[in-house]
Formats: C-alpha cells, structure tokens, sequence
C-alpha cells in the first residue's frame, strides 16, 4: 500500500495511528511472529523429552537464540516468510522453510535436528495456538487497560454525583426520580462484571496433529505419553488444552471470548446512547475544543459525536465478533476451510471495539454536568412524586388510592399547590398528611444514593 488513503478499510487507512496499539497482535504480520514463536516453543519442547532420543536437548546458547528470534522477530523476517508462500502457496510451510533455513546457520545444513521442526504438526495445531496468544496478550495489553480507564472514569462519576437528584425516563417519560450516580453505578457494576470475566478468560488450544488423534505421534514415538506432553506444552504457553478435537480447535472457548466482548460492547453501546441523550437534554455540556468545528454550516454546534462514533464502532464490531462466533465452531467432518478463512477478521472486530472505546473515553472526558438545569428539570414535575403518594396510602387503608391520583395527575400539569389540597383532603391523621406533604421530587430518591455510593 504506497499510502493510507489508499486503504479500503478505514481501519488501516482513516484510523490507522489509533488502531497501531493493536497491530502487534492482530496483523498479518503479528500472526506469522505468532506461528515462529510455537513452532519454536513446540521443538524446544520436544527437544526437553529424553523418550525421542533422536532430538537431544538444546544447549542454553542455542535457546537462547531460539528466543532472540522470537523476541526480535522483525518485519524483513515476515516478508522473507511472505515470499516463500509465494513459493510453498501455503502459509504454515512457508514458516518451517524459514526456520529451518535460519536454525541451519548454527546446526549445519545436514542437521537431522532440522527435521523435527513441525514435528508431526498440522497446520492448525500451530495456527489455533498463534490465535490463542495473539488474542490473550493483544487483549491483556491493549483492550483492558482501555476498558479499565473507561471503569475508572464511570466510578468516578458514581461518587462525585452520588446524591445529585435527577428526574428518570421510562419510556422517555418523566418517572421517579433516581441520582445522576445511581445512573452511571448501573453502568458500573455491569460492565465491571463482564471485564472481570474477559479479564481471567483462559484462552485454549490444541496439538494433537491432522485430525486430533495422535496419528503420526503415535506411530514414531509410541513410548511417549502424547496426551500428557501435548497438554502440558498447551499449559506452558498460558493456554489450557483441548483434549478432544477434530483436525481444528472446536472454537467453543474462542465464540466464548467472542461473545463476552460483545456484551461488554453492548453495555458500552448503551451507555453511549443514554449520555447521547443527556446531552440532547442538556444534563452535559460539551467542553469545545477550540480548533474542532461541530457542523460545516452551524457555527454554534458541539456535537456529541465521540457517542455517535462509539456507537457505530460498537454495532461494527458486534456484527464481526457473533458472525465469528457463530462460525468458527461450525466445521464439516474434521476439517474445511471456511473458518480459516474467517478467523483472518477476528484483528477488525477487535479493532472497532477498541475505536469505540477510545471515541467513549474522549466523550467522558468532554462532559460537563449542568447541575442546574438537572434541578430545574426534577422540580418541572411534581407528577413523579404520586408514586410514593398513592403507595403511603395504600399502607393506611385509603380506597383506590392509584385511581385517585390517576384522576388528579394524569395527563396534567400538576404542581405542588394541587398535591397539597389533595393531601389535606384526604381523611389520614395529620402527621401522616406532613409525611406526605414532606416529599418533595428532589427527595424522593429512595435508596439511590446509598446504592451509588456502596459500589466498589
């Protein structure tokens, strides 16, 4: 690509620096690094086992070098690795061409050590295994320290306005009054809830060769225990192992971590159109950036489009991440093509999640709480305080209590003058009437402020 314009995908061209963070781990580039890294992990392994005697352990200089390749992986080596597929039109040889080439510079070209380099190996046991670490340290580097920021923030704004009263919707109607912290404490808790899942997710994989019986393994090398070797490899790599597959990993784990992500995007994506909304109602105020312009035509404009763009991401990314979820576990007899084709997206539905919640983050950090006019609105409608009205009394013995207010409120402009007369009218002893007359809308919270202030 000569330059980014030239990109199809706004994701390697319009967004291309804010999505960089993730290219280590998702890039055609970072999956061939991911493929050397267990092809190399998988001999030293083998090597480590006295029962294939044929392979001798490697000295610690010669791991050492094993591991300065891996660490030091470079792009030069990617494209080397690219031009032999051109070569081999197949990916994962192109690999084994590759590191036998460069193991050969320190064992000798004539090295039988050269040939245990994929070793009984399909090219699935490498590629489930390069995902699997791509996806767990992609998503331990870059996606939870942004998704921790987001927490961060949201619990923030649960204690700083724990008990400021606001008037709540249901259905977009004026309801009983919550606080603008019990709101963002909503939000808190779910989301904390799903990140701690992502968070302690454990990704797996397999090795057990062409259609996950121990085949080949089996028959060079019968006096090894494959089941117990290839488990503990797995586990070597931070991976827990699947057992029983066909030639691919079942994915069920991977449609696991698929969907957890889109739940956490779907919280987000609400959230995102609940401060929308707000802020359609002037609850927030948008700090302006001095340099940005809100409308080619409307000077006076400061659009919520941070909110906008997190929700389009977050509907982008949760269109890829369940098509992969539902895909990937789908495969005919023990093997096609299909989800190897897919699974070459999972970078872009991870991507627009990370858009998303680098454009929620910067709308966070733009809101302006308008106290004054969150007030105003609350003490607009009396009508929200019928609810604890009718329910007091309910308790002291009041005939049809709801139809009473329904009659005096519904559909009207009550004020607190006309709630007063229907309070004194009723037939109660007077300290109950005070009760009454006491609540008032920006006191008539219930237990949201506790609710706010008791997160964690």
């Amino acid at each position: 690509m000569e330059h980014q314009l030239n990109a199809i995908s706004p994701i390697d061209g319009r967004y291309f620096e804010k999505t960089a963070a993730l290219q280590p781990y998702f890039s055609e580039y970072a999956l061939i690094k991911y493929r050397v890294k267990v092809e190399l992990k998988w001999l030293l392994a083998l090597g480590k086992e006295p029962k294939i005697a044929e392979l001798s352990p490697f000295s610690q200089p010669q791991e050492d070098i094993f591991e300065n390749l891996i660490q030091k992986f470079s792009l030069e080596d990617a494209m080397t690795i690219k031009k032999l597929e051109g070569v081999t039109n197949h990916d994962v040889k192109a690999v084994e061409y590759f590191l036998k080439k460069h193991i050969a510079k320190f064992l000798g070209n004539d090295s039988p050590k050269l040939e245990f380099i994929h070793f009984a190996c399909t090219s699935e046991d490498i590629n489930n295994l390069a995902y699997s670490l791509m996806l767990k340290e992609g998503t331990e580097a870059v996606l939870l320290p942004k998704l921790n920021q987001i927490l961060l923030f949201i619990k923030t704004m649960t204690k700083e306005f724990a008990t400021l009263p606001m008037l709540a919707r249901t259905h977009g109607q004026p309801a009983s009054p919550t606080t603008l912290g019990k709101e963002f404490a909503n939000f808190y808790v779910r989301l904390k809830d799903q990140v701690e899942i992502l968070k302690n997710f454990s990704f797996s994989g397999k090795i057990n060769g062409a259609v996950g019986n121990y085949n080949a393994h089996q028959v060079s090398y019968p006096e090894v225990d494959w089941i117990e070797f290839s488990q503990n490899f797995i586990t070597s790599l931070g991976l827990k192992s699947h057992l029983y597959t066909t030639q691919i990993e079942p994915n069920d784990n991977l449609a696991m971590y698929c969907h957890t992500l889109c739940r956490i995007n779907t919280i987000l994506l609400d959230l995102s159109q609940d401060l929308w909304g707000y802020n359609s109602l002037g609850y927030f105020k948008l700090k302006a950036v001095a340099t940005e312009t809100g409308s080619s035509t409307m000077p006076h404009k400061v659009n919520p489009i941070d909110f906008e763009n997190a929700e389009g991401n977050l509907g982008l990314a949760n269109a890829m991440l369940n098509h992969l979820a539902s895909k990937l576990p789908v495969s005919r007899f023990q093997r096609d093509l299909s989800g190897s084709t897919v699974i070459r997206n999972i970078g872009v539905g991870l991507a627009n999640s990370y858009l998303a919640y680098l454009s929620l983050m910067k709308g966070l950090e733009k809101l302006d709480v308008n106290q004054d006019l969150i007030k105003d609105d609350l003490q607009q409608h009396v009508e929200v305080i019928t609810e604890g009205i009718q329910t007091i009394m309910r308790r002291y013995g009041v005939h049809e209590p709801y139809e009473k207010l329904k009659q005096l409120s519904r559909g009207k402009k009550l004020d607190l003058a006309m709630l007063k007369d229907f309070i004194l009218g009723l037939d109660l002893p007077q300290d109950i009437k005070q009760n009454m007359l006491n609540i008032l809308p920006e006191n008539y919270i219930g237990l949201a402020a506790k609710l706010a202030q008791a997160i964690e």
